[in-house]
């Protein structure tokens, strides 16, 4: 079986505009369960705010979050890879990384986004696979199995 981010991914997340207010950033985390907002201009991905990042800026001295622009919180640089990238390659570059996600993109468009809560649903899809009677897992069981966020 050869996983591909497209297979795992949380689809058409939830994204934020890179002049958004920090509030807002931390409104729409709050309100959907999630850690990981890609930043867009234009529609296209510029950076990735973390809960991480965005807690570490709410405790500095004078920040504002209803004044701060989310680019000045976010990680420029995100883990951004197309939607077909063989999930081992993912894997293995977020583990030697320690990267938190992994932005999935088609024709440069955000599609998708993968986090390591995403990882441990696959991993354990597959241990549950080994631990059956049959031992086998289907890419649709595990690509189907409800992502906790």
């Amino acid at each position: 079986m050869s996983l591909t981010l497209r297979d795992v991914m949380t689809p058409s997340p939830h994204t934020i505009g890179e002049e958004q207010p920090l509030s807002r950033a931390h409104e729409i985390m709050q309100r959907h369960g999630i850690r990981h907002l890609p930043v867009l201009r234009g529609g296209k991905l510029t950076g990735l705010l973390s809960l991480r990042d965005l807690h570490f800026i709410e405790t500095l001295r004078d920040v504002k979050p209803t004044s701060v622009e989310v680019s000045e919180a976010m990680s420029a640089l995100p883990f951004a890879v197309d939607q077909d990238t063989p999930l081992l390659t993912v894997a293995e570059t977020m583990a030697a990384m320690k990267y938190g996600s992994a932005v999935a993109l088609s024709a440069g468009k955000v599609v998708g986004v993968f986090t390591t809560v995403d990882a441990m649903e696959v991993l354990a899809g597959f241990l549950r696979a080994e631990a059956s009677p049959h031992g086998t897992c289907t890419t649709v069981e595990v690509a189907s199995m409800p992502l906790p966020r």
